[in-house]
C-alpha cells in the first residue's frame, strides 16, 4: 500500500486521477471496504487517514498500472509530448508566454 502512495504522490502532478478522491479513516475503511474499492474501480482514488493524516491512497488496477509503466527519460517523454501536441496550432509566441517573467529592473546603483 505505501508503494502505491508514493507512486500516487509522485505521479499525480503528471495526471491526477479521473474523478474525485474519496477519504476514509482506517477505522471507517473495515466497515466500508467494498464501496472503497468500488470507488476505486471507478477511477477515484480512495485516502485512508489515520489521525486526519493521510497514510495510503488506494487506486484502481488501471490507474496502478498506469504509474508503474516505465514513462522513459526526460527526453523521451519531451519528445512524445512534442510528437503529440499540435505546437503550431496553438499559436502563441514565446513573448506571449515568458514575456512578463524576467524583472527588467537594473537593480540598486553601486559605488565603488
Amino acid at each position: 500500500m505505501a508503494l502505491c502512495y508514493d507512486l500516487y504522490m509522485k505521479m499525480s502532478i503528471r495526471k491526477a486521477p479521473s474523478g474525485s478522491t474519496s477519504s476514509y479513516s482506517i477505522a471507517g475503511l473495515r466497515a466500508e471496504l467494498s464501496r472503497a474499492v468500488r470507488e476505486a474501480e471507478a477511477g477515484r482514488a480512495v485516502e485512508v487517514t489515520r489521525r486526519g493524516e493521510t497514510v495510503a491512497v488506494l487506486l484502481g488496477l488501471p490507474e496502478y498500472e498506469r504509474l508503474r509503466r516505465d514513462g522513459g527519460g526526460f527526453s523521451e517523454n519531451y519528445d512524445r509530448f512534442r510528437e503529440e501536441t499540435p505546437l503550431g496550432e496553438l499559436a502563441i509566441t514565446p513573448e506571449e508566454v515568458f514575456g512578463g517573467l524576467r524583472d527588467r529592473d537594473p537593480g540598486r546603483e553601486v559605488v565603488l
